[in-house]
Formats: C-alpha cells, structure tokens, sequence
C-alpha cells in the first residue's frame, strides 16, 4: 500500500482530493501548516470526518519571513500564493525525504485561481518547491502529464479526476456520492486574502519591516492608530480586547491605561518617540470614561517600570484620522 501526505487546509477541494486517494487503497496522512493567518481547526474537523490523521506544524517566522519578500509577488491583496504554497511543499517534502511517505498531493484545481492555479502556476509551484517529481494534484491530475506515482502504479490515473475551472459543481457532487455532509464554503480561511485585514497588515510592513509573528497577532486585536513612521498604538475595544492585549505585552512593548477612568487598554509597538507617547495617552483618553475632562492621567507600565503623563483627551473624530483601516 503507498502512503501520501496531504497538504490539507479541510477545505472542500483538499478533503475531496484526500478521498480520491483514500477510495483507491492509498493511505492518507494530512499536514496542517499554522501561521498568524491560518489556523489549525478546520483542518481538524475535516481530518476527523473522514478519519485521516492529521500532522500540525507551526510555521509563523519561516511563513512571514516569505510574505515579506515573495518571489512570485501577491494576489489581489497581500497572498502570496505561489510562494505560500511552494514553501508548503518543500517543508511537507522532508516527510517523504524521511521515508515515512511515498509522495505529496493537494487539493489544487486546475484553474481555479486564474493567477496562482494556471498550469505554468502549478508547475512554479511544484518547481519552486524542488519537489516537482513527487507531487500529486489528485482533483486535476487526468488533465495533467502523468506523474512517475501513475507510471510507477503507486496510484492508479484513471481513478483520479479530472475537476477544471472555478465552479464547486462537481466538487459538491462527489461530496453527495462519497457522503461528505460537512465542509466550509469557498473562500476564506487566509487572513492575507481579506481586504479590511490586509490594509492593517501593509501598513505595518510598510511602516516596521522587522515585524515579527507577535506584531501581526496583534493586527487581530481593538482598533490600531499609526503615531509616527516608527510607532503604532493598539486600542482595546473591549474588556476581551484589553485583556488579550496585556497579555500580549512582550519586553519592548508599552502598555497605557487612564486607572481614574473607565476606558481602553493601549500597546504602543515600535520605537516610539516622546511625541509619540504624548499622542498615544490622548487617543487612550479620549476613549475613556474622562473623555470630557480638561486633563486626564494616564500610567505607562514599559519594561516593568511605570510612569505617569497628564494630557487633554484628544476627540474621536480627530483621532479616527490616524486609524489605520
């Protein structure tokens, strides 16, 4: 029997092309890669439903080290597809380098994505990836020249598919016959593909190109205000927000409240300046309870010390124009 390892995000397509497999006597293994920008859990259902096992790697620096400086560039926002799923199968790849798997497959459709699912698209992939010779796209792979895993009999061709095009038809229909009941509908799933969070995501690249993976984790988080070219204020929304930003201050981090008054917490990220800090307390305050007040103070806690500034709110209306959308 010959062993492949999936890249399987437990979307419909990876799912179907992890049953393809299956239902011919392959047995299947999945891999999950976890980044700020995609999570594990879907990819748990989907692994449980059909009763694969599922590998989990988290792959936050080496992804966003990528995402900074793709060498196939982005999609319509800031994906980076190409090189996203490249650097999926060159680390999928050391499985089968170990012996433990025979070959990769995915879930990939041809034409699905008219940039990054073409067939010169695929083939960059796979060749990017230096794992051109033991990848298997199971949903298109009638469409394709056959693999040396067809010619060599570790899968048979005729029993894969041969799914072209952006429509789900016949995807939802061999979800019908092999009794899949349960899967997400397209799209969604990468953060890097949504626009009201990738508008966040450019500008702190932009702004602070040495981000690292708890940076974006903090995107996720309140409102976010750029102070200067170097800084950047977080703002709580919530008691939910304000306790997830303490707990995400690391050395380096500065954290604001105004303890008189009711009102947000703030993480000031970056190298921020006197003015910077100044500004910072203002947009605390005025989104606080003492809003209306002529002065209003507001502690600093930074490396585990603590000062005091006292400053005039600044109005919502001003401070939206610094909000970073």
């Amino acid at each position: 029997m010959s062993k492949a390892l999936g890249l399987f995000s437990g979307g419909l397509d990876s799912t179907l092309a992890a049953l393809t497999l299956k239902r011919q006597g392959v047995a299947v293994t999945g891999i999950v890669f976890v980044t700020p920008f995609f999570g594990v859990e879907r990819a748990r259902q989907a692994a449980r439903q059909i009763d694969i096992p599922l590998i989990v790697e988290n792959i936050g620096d080496i992804h966003l080290d990528m995402l900074k400086k793709p060498r196939y560039g982005y999609g319509r926002n800031l994906n980076p597809c190409i090189d996203c799923h490249a650097l999926m199968f060159r680390l999928a790849a050391r499985h089968v380098q170990s012996g433990k798997f025979d070959f990769l497959f995915s879930g990939e459709v041809l034409g699905q994505r008219p940039m990054s699912q073409n067939y010169n698209a695929l083939q960059a992939v796979a060749k990017h990836a230096g794992s051109a010779d033991i990848i298997l796209r199971p949903l298109c792979a009638r469409l394709l020249p056959p693999t040396a895993m067809e010619e060599q009999g570790l899968v048979a061709r005729e029993k894969l598919l041969d799914i072209q095009g952006r429509s789900r038809k016949r995807q939802e229909d061999y979800a019908r016959q092999w009794d899949l009941h349960e899967y997400p509908g397209s799209g969604g799933g990468c953060l890097l593909t949504e626009k009201s969070f990738t508008g966040k995501l450019r500008d702190l690249l932009e702004h602070q190109p040495e981000c690292t993976v708890q940076d974006i984790e903090i995107l996720k988080l309140g409102r976010q205000f750029r102070l200067s070219c170097s800084a950047k204020l977080t703002l709580g929304r919530n008691q939910e927000d304000n306790e997830n930003l303490q707990a995400a201050a690391r050395p380096g981090y500065i954290l604001m409240h105004a303890p008189e008054f009711r009102g947000p917490t703030g993480l000031i990220s970056g190298n921020p300046t006197p003015n910077d800090l100044l500004l910072a307390a203002a947009i605390v305050a005025g989104y606080g309870k003492g809003r209306d007040q002529t002065q209003v103070t507001v502690r600093l806690f930074h490396d585990g010390e603590e000062r005091l500034l006292s400053v005039a709110p600044m109005s919502q209306d001003r401070s939206v124009l610094l909000q970073v959308l």
